[in-house]
């Protein structure tokens, strides 16, 4: 209706000022010539003429513009030839795609005409040229405007999957290099339309970028009952359109020219596709349907999806379509092999995020897991999350993959992640984890999870914010906060990997803010003494579980130290047992630093007589370090008290001693932490020698370490010892004094804090 009285305003007026019925005419670009203007749109104009009389034109544009200023209508006007008008086509992208919708509105109609018909040769002879400058365009508009399917205040005209993307896709339908997009988008379209009207009109103003203050308004206006309801059906509508120019640009990718080597032999025609496993074939990029392949077959889907993933290709649109129109729902529970392609497509890092996205847009997602459309395209009003609940959930899936070969059941990692926020509902009440919880122990029980899995996903999903929350608003040096994150964990070493794993992928997801170089070092320092913690405790498993270590048993046989190098993400890190003894921990520290090894983290532990202790150390590969062998030997002289070894690291420390400096450590006695030892926890400037002073400090007053954690962060020590007599007795309050007296001075501080 807009258009139609704009269009009706403007012939009158060409009428008025006498326009020419030949050589020369009114025509529209942009949201008038596409019939599209809204409310407070720009009306775009071209007073196009043949060039034979521009004092002639020149008035007429007057005469056409002036009374459009006076009356205040907002106006982008130009006087042009067809040739001239080719001419800025051919240097300015923007104005030759917005060039291609040139309408008559008065006037010299086959004048127009033949300008349109030019525009089109020309953008069609030159499209394989110009195609890289306008995909460019597209990724630095998605860099500057984000994309609008997740944002909470999206741009409807520049986001992803805003107006500007409809307008590059009928730029590529009329170059000829692609065809239209299989996935319907003009009813998506439209809801943005009518939300840009609806926003022109609650504003007062030009806007495109809906804001969080005018969504209520603009909610109201257009019948909805809440306002993250249209936050919703925007979302949705972006994403169908972003996943309609992701396909269609693909293609057009396609078009582009390849590098091709010359060859003068004759080679064999190579098949128009791959056939894959379970009756898929791969053709151009895509994965598709063999002939004989049942798109009804729930498992074809999932199949699809993860074979897609894994290869980084992308669904086939037609077979995308089929599967979501003819797909059947799964049977409850889940066979293995569905359940198997499920997490085969979720351990595909990025890759799963545009799969899993045509997946959903098909239909498939809500049918597998009917929870999921409780949180599908639900927005987030939270500064901290930049998707929405759903693309988040699938975020934090990708970002697990970095984790999947550390955890002990990368299936319930993957799991976890996919339903962490499941209990993010509209309305208030229950906290989403706590109402999610139980949401997720049904889906996964529903995929074919045993009921111990099924109970172990509800617990991590109940406390999937624990370590984040604890970690950067408890102090660590609390006891209280130990055993907080104990009892999240279950008491249980594995719990906590998957919990720290997820933790990260969550807050990865997230974005930015949420997983600063501050937050991962509280929640990792955290999670670290956690491990130390659980690792004390586990001073109650039998030897046949110390045998798993694969060291403990052969030094219980004959006496000898045992060293294992084990490369991890990051580094290199030793696995060192030897039979316990009063100073080994100060030796072994000593004899790394002799060796010029600085120990970055540390769990050390004390079963049945044996020392079983991991060092990481700073070495990045197993080369960089000593002979084990080597390194066995003089533990073993160490043994039997030939120090002369750990000259050269107590002389260092003497330097240190002496050296005047003054620095202040934290050292504080916990309290409460453990019946059975005395805690104490050391900060302090980190150095080459630190531990083989502090652990020296305690052997000279007859105290034994069962068990420490030791951390290194921005160059600070934070190194937590649990103290005993040598008999393994708890010290008594005077010797636990003794101990944070020996730890201060074992510093090399003058001054320092402490604390019991």
């Amino acid at each position: 209706m807009i258009t139609e009285s704009v269009e009706s305003a403007l012939v009158e007026l060409y009428a008025e000022v006498g326009g020419p019925a030949s050589g020369a005419a009114l025509a529209a670009v942009g949201s008038l010539a596409r019939h599209e203007l809204g409310p407070r749109s720009d009306i775009d104009l071209v007073l196009l003429h043949n060039g034979r009389s521009s004092t002639k034109i020149n008035t007429l544009a007057g005469d056409l513009w002036y009374p459009l200023w006076d009356a205040r209508i907002r106006i982008d006007h130009a006087v042009r030839t067809p040739a001239e008008s080719a001419d800025v086509a051919g240097r300015e992208l923007s104005a030759g795609v917005g060039l291609l919708d040139l309408r008559v509105i008065a006037g010299d109609v086959e004048l127009v005409k033949g300008a349109r018909t030019a525009l089109l040769v020309s953008w069609r002879g030159n499209a394989r040229k110009r195609l890289p400058e306008l995909l460019a365009s597209l990724d630095e508009r998605l860099a500057t405007f984000g994309d609008a399917a997740y944002l909470l205040e999206p741009d409807l005209k520049e986001a992803r999957g805003g107006f500007r993307d409809v307008s590059l896709l009928r730029a590529l339908a009329a170059s000829w290099l692609t065809d239209r997009p299989h996935v319907g988008i003009r009813e998506p379209y439209d809801r943005l339309l009518d939300v840009r009207d609806a926003l022109h009109l609650a504003s007062g103003r030009t806007l495109d970028r809906l804001l969080a203050s005018e969504t209520e308004p603009v909610a109201t206006r257009l019948g909805y009952s809440d306002a993250d309801h249209l936050r919703r059906d925007v979302s949705l509508a972006a994403r169908r359109i972003g996943h309609a120019v992701d396909l269609t640009v693909r293609a057009a990718r396609q078009a582009l020219p390849q590098h091709r080597v010359l060859s003068f032999v004759k080679r064999e025609r190579k098949p128009d596709y791959i056939r894959a496993d379970h009756g898929l074939i791969i053709h151009a990029g895509e994965v598709g349907l063999g002939g004989s392949t049942n798109p009804a077959d729930p498992l074809v889907g999932l199949r699809s999806g993860a074979l897609a993933a894994q290869r980084g290709l992308v669904l086939s649109p037609v077979t995308a379509d089929n599967l979501g129109k003819l797909g059947q729902a799964l049977h409850t529970p889940w066979p293995n092999p569905a359940r198997e392609a499920l997490l085969e497509l979720l351990s595909a890092g990025p890759n799963v995020i545009p799969v899993w996205e045509a997946l959903d847009l098909a239909g498939c997602i809500g049918r597998w897991i009917p929870s999921w459309e409780s949180i599908r395209a639900q927005p987030q009003h939270n500064p901290i999350h930049r998707h929405t609940v759903d693309r988040h959930l699938v975020q934090t899936v990708a970002e697990a993959q970095r984790h999947l070969t550390r955890v002990d059941r990368p299936d319930i990692l993957l799991l976890t992640c996919l339903f962490h926020d499941i209990g993010k509902l509209p309305g208030a009440g229950v906290h989403h984890a706590e109402r999610g919880a139980p949401i997720a122990r049904a889906a996964v029980e529903t995929i074919g999870l045993n009921p111990a899995d099924a109970a172990l996903v509800e617990h991590l999903v109940r406390h999937h914010l624990t370590l984040a929350a604890l970690a950067t608003k408890r102090d660590h040096a609390d006891p209280a906060t130990l055993d907080a994150l104990v009892e999240a964990v279950q008491g249980r070493a594995d719990v906590l990997d998957l919990l720290r794993c997820l933790t990260e992928a969550d807050a990865r997801a997230a974005g930015p803010a949420a997983w600063s170089p501050w937050r991962a070092q509280l929640i990792n320092s955290l999670a670290d003494q956690t491990e130390g913690l659980l690792v004390d405790e586990s001073t109650r498993l039998d030897v046949t579980q110390l045998v798993d270590l694969g060291l403990a048993r052969s030094v219980q046989l004959d006496g000898r130290p045992r060293i294992r190098v084990e490369s991890q993400p990051g580094g290199v890190q030793l696995v060192i047992a030897a039979t316990d003894r009063l100073g080994l921990f100060s030796d072994t520290a000593g004899l790394l630093a002799s060796h010029s090894v600085q120990v970055r983290s540390a769990v050390l532990h004390t079963v049945e007589g044996v020392a079983v202790n991991t060092w990481r150390v700073d070495k990045q590969v197993a080369s960089d370090l000593p002979d084990t062998a080597y390194l066995v030997k003089q533990l073993t002289r160490l043994e039997g008290a030939e120090t002369g070894i750990l000259k050269s690291v107590q002389r260092r420390e003497a330097r240190a001693h002496g050296s005047g400096a003054v620095s202040n450590p934290y050292v504080e006695l916990v309290r409460d932490a453990s019946e059975t030892a005395a805690v104490v926890e050391v900060r302090t400037g980190d150095r080459a020698g630190l531990l083989y002073a502090l652990g020296r400090s305690l052997s000279e007053i007859k105290l034994s370490i069962r068990s420490a954690h030791i951390s290194t962060l921005a160059g600070q020590a934070i190194d937590t010892f649990y103290v005993t007599e040598v008999d393994g007795s708890a010290p008594s309050e005077a010797r636990a004094r003794m101990a944070v007296e020996a730890l201060t001075i074992a510093a090399g501080i003058t001054t320092a804090t402490v604390r019991s």
